[in-house]
């Protein structure tokens, strides 16, 4: 570990910790410390040079907010301010992309993140579990969060608690795998992520953990990660945790929740206006950050409530981007896709993306971003063919 990657956890730890918090101060200051962390960077190569890593993957992600900053230029926006701070969005997890890039090009610092993020991880779930519980829709027990129910640590939107949790899961498996030694625990704790997911009764969340454990342990046994027999055990012991702890926090809501006629109803209807958006606008879209400001035009119904997301960040990127921006950002997903899924530990990153087809965990909560693309990050370090240990190798 050095200061530069415990930075790093600690500012991840903290945009995920004040998540909850709708102002923008919150993020603004994970913000600001990101860029500071990235002048930090900048200065102690001036004053000790070291190899720049670079990676393909650069060019979509700089290509984000250099397209936001061409509708602006180009007044192809519906609401300026919306477009900046989609900007600006954008620019800070092109800096934590770039600064995980040249952070974890040693296989040590990756490995010791890899851990920071599932204990992380592990401590957020058994909170998160407990206060659902508990709370009373309080957040840390100290902080009304506006609701009764199924929230979640500092998620008040258990869609979005899951989609973190994607992230991490793989991690558990992959180090079970990899470390024999801490085999049990890191099976614990990912099937412990699965029960609470299951019991804050997300659908898209429960279904994409399971596809997860099934990925992750069939690639990790063709990769020759490890021999058939501890694919095998891994996976019994996974399961039987799974079933136990889903026992004890109940599975009655996800239940009810698949019992729904019509679940997909509304966000059928999204997609339907923003398929009519981006059909007036292709080539440029709304602007983005702009979705909200110009669906009630297209509305197809009036609820009372006010919508201020697609539930599906596929589609609300080509509304307020156009065609090209959908472009940019599918090319980054044909690049990186394939990575992650070889990685084992990065599959949770594809599992974000198919996320994104049916909710929103990269629009409304950029502190997930800042995890998703760091893990990024370093997953393009651990590409380079010149490491010095490879990620998938087993330990005794």
């Amino acid at each position: 570990m050095t200061r530069a990657t415990a930075a790093m956890a600690v500012l991840l730890g903290y945009a995920v910790l004040t998540i909850w918090i709708d102002q923008r101060w919150a993020w603004g200051a994970a913000q600001f410390a990101v860029f500071v962390f990235l002048g930090v960077w900048a200065a102690g190569q001036l004053r000790l040079p070291s190899p720049v890593r670079g990676s393909l993957w650069l060019a979509p992600l700089s290509a984000a907010p250099v397209w936001g900053l061409l509708q602006l230029a180009t007044q192809r926006t519906v609401y300026r301010w919306g477009t900046w701070h989609a900007v600006l969005n954008w620019a800070t997890w092109l800096a934590l992309f770039f600064l995980a890039l040249q952070l974890f090009q040693r296989s040590a610092a990756r490995h010791w993140f890899l851990r920071f993020a599932l204990y992380f991880g592990a401590g957020l779930t058994v909170l998160s579990t407990v206060q659902m519980f508990t709370s009373g829709g309080k957040i840390f027990w100290l902080f009304p969060s506006g609701y009764t129910d199924l929230v979640m640590g500092p998620f008040v939107y258990q869609n979005q608690y899951a989609a973190f949790l994607e992230m991490i899961l793989p991690i558990a498996l992959w180090q079970g795998l990899r470390d024999r030694r801490r085999a049990f625990a890191s099976y614990a704790i990912a099937a412990a992520m699965l029960a609470s997911v299951v019991a804050a009764g997300t659908r898209a969340g429960s279904v994409l953990m399971c596809v997860e454990v099934a990925v992750a342990l069939l690639v990790a046994w063709r990769r020759g990660m490890a021999p058939a027999g501890t694919v095998a055990r891994g996976l019994a012991a996974f399961v039987a945790m799974a079933v136990l702890f889903t026992a004890i926090v109940s599975w009655q809501t996800l239940r009810q929740r698949f019992q729904q006629p019509d679940p997909l109803a509304q966000r059928r209807d999204f997609l339907v206006s923003s398929l009519a958006m981006l059909h007036d606008r292709p080539a440029m879209g709304f602007g983005l950050g702009n979705w909200a400001r110009a669906y009630p035009q297209y509305a197809l119904f009036d609820d009372g409530n006010y919508v201020n997301q697609a539930h599906n960040d596929w589609a609300q990127w080509a509304v307020e981007g156009g065609v090209p921006f959908f472009a940019i950002l599918l090319s980054l997903v044909a690049m990186a896709g394939p990575a992650a899924v070889r990685s084992v530990w990065g599959i949770g990153l594809v599992s974000v993306w198919v996320h994104c087809l049916v909710e929103y965990p990269l629009q409304q909560r950029p502190g997930i971003g800042a995890w998703f693309f760091v893990l990024l990050g370093m997953l393009a370090a651990s590409q380079s063919r010149g490491r010095a240990e490879s990620d998938d190798h087993p330990r005794g």
